[in-house]
């Protein structure tokens, strides 16, 4: 009864103890190679101190034996002791072998079926592959709006039936901050929800070049290549960074032929379209123009609100309707600037102890946009005016002739003119429906008295400074 009980367990114990000759391989080899050699391999059995294990195929062991022969040694006499032993198989090989392990299962199972609780056996365990995706960028989260329409469809039909469509290559372009690396990271995570056995790897062209450069340094080019070769999925951001290296480019070209011809599916962003990418390979610009080239576009008002209520509430926020306006009107040509500026809107009241109101929404839009003129309103204009004078803003709208409400709504009057498009009668309107001859007359005065008086000078520069500076 003992002896069969040890032939049940030892399937699960070969795994145990290849993951422990895995953990010392990793520690001892370059990640490149640990994936491209070491990976693929599944332990089969193991007996006293015999560890069997499969292989993709007889140039596997060739490559393994010259290469690596020398660690496999010492992990091997570390994890199975000095007469410890690594048997390969191939893959045809061991379905030879796989009749006669069910046949001692079988018989294990009747055994044992009322007094020895058999362990599961998991077949096909998937490979602990690097693949570089972030999980949060998922479809669900990725705002559908005008300016991505054709992208987002194609990437969905992509991740649904990877290297199946005609979509291959995908090739989607913007700029800066719309979303193409979301885009494209969703296509993997779809790709490894459908199948975990799938090969999926996303990286930058940057990564790629450095790997590259590793590799030839060290001698591996060869190896480099077959491990790019051996996905299913390749994603590689911002392609146009391959610009200038030649040679990077050579084995890219290379690469991409062979994934494509095996029906692999590869995705590809850039800030421009192929035709734009000049001082890349011609026969590259060729084949990216093969599948789909999808552009990007700056998300429209309706996306941007959309894209911060998304993003307030997957952070359990709720942020009143006209600052996500202010925000979203003031933040139009990046998603990441957009989202960046909500972060900063919720660090500041969080580590402030503060509310969120429309003043430090304007401070945290301020920051982000650096450098560009933000959307000034008139009734921010107002607010800080009135603050300023200590008057209550309901005042400047009212028939109220009192000396600081007249002053307060005169320099309102003037400030709104100055810095915004708004017509004289839209001006009139925000302060009680006033006529427009109104507002003239009240710019009028405010000139004036910045001629003849210093101090009214110094109250409307100083006004002007914290409306555009955004500082209440």
């Amino acid at each position: 009864m003992e002896v069969i009980e040890r032939v049940i367990l030892n399937k699960t114990d070969s795994k145990d103890m290849w993951k422990k000759c895995l953990s010392l391989i990793k520690e001892s080899v370059p990640a490149l190679t640990y994936n491209t050699w070491f990976l693929p391999i599944k332990p089969l059995f193991f007996s006293e101190n015999e560890l069997k294990i499969e292989v993709p195929n007889s140039f596997f062991i060739e490559w393994i034996e010259e290469h690596y022969n020398t660690i496999i040694n010492n992990v091997v006499k570390q994890i199975l002791g000095d007469d410890g032993k690594l048997l390969y198989v191939v893959g045809d090989e061991k379905e030879a072998n796989r009749e006669a392990f069910n046949l001692i299962e079988k018989r294990s199972e009747k055994i044992f079926q009322n007094s020895v609780v058999i362990p599961e056996i998991v077949e096909n365990e998937e490979d602990e592959f690097e693949s570089y995706l972030i999980p949060r960028y998922k479809f669900d989260n990725f705002i559908k709006g005008e300016g991505n329409q054709l992208a987002r469809a194609a990437a969905i039909a992509i991740g649904e039936n990877a290297g199946e469509t005609s979509f291959n290559p995908f090739f989607i372009y913007g700029g800066v901050g719309l979303g193409k690396t979301h885009l494209i990271q969703a296509i993997g995570n779809k790709i490894k929800e459908k199948s975990k056995s799938k090969k999926v790897i996303y990286v930058s062209s940057e990564q790629f070049t450095v790997e590259f450069i590793d590799a030839i340094q060290s001698g591996n080019a060869q190896e480099f290549s077959n491990f790019y070769k051996n996905m299913d999925a390749l994603i590689i951001d911002d392609i146009q960074f391959l610009i200038g290296k030649e040679k990077t480019q050579d084995y890219f070209f290379h690469i991409f032929n062979t994934l494509h011809q095996a029906g692999k599916q590869i995705i590809l962003s850039s800030d421009k379209p192929p035709k734009e990418l000049k001082g890349l390979n011609e026969r590259l610009i060729s084949r990216f123009q093969m599948g789909l080239t999808a552009d990007i576009q700056a998300p429209d008002f309706e996306t941007r609100m959309a894209i911060l209520k998304n993003k307030a509430i997957s952070y359990g926020i709720l942020i009143p309707n006209d600052i996500l306006e202010y925000m979203a009107y003031n933040i139009t040509s990046n998603v990441r600037e957009l989202e960046g500026s909500l972060i900063k809107l919720l660090a500041s009241s969080s580590l402030n102890s503060q509310e969120i109101d429309m003043a430090l929404a304007r401070k945290a839009v301020n920051e982000i946009a650096t450098g560009r003129q933000v959307n000034i309103s008139i009734d921010y204009i107002t607010q800080i005016v009135c603050k300023y004078f200590s008057v209550d803003e309901n005042k400047v709208r009212e028939k109220n002739r009192k000396k600081e409400v007249v002053l307060a709504r005169q320099v309102a009057m003037f400030l709104s003119k100055k810095l915004t498009k708004s017509s004289l009668k839209t001006i009139g309107l925000h302060f009680g429906g006033r006529d427009h001859s109104t507002v003239i007359h009240a710019y009028n005065s405010i000139e004036q008295l910045l001629t003849d008086d210093n101090s009214t000078k110094d109250i409307v520069d100083t006004l002007r400074n914290k409306i555009e500076l955004g500082v209440s």
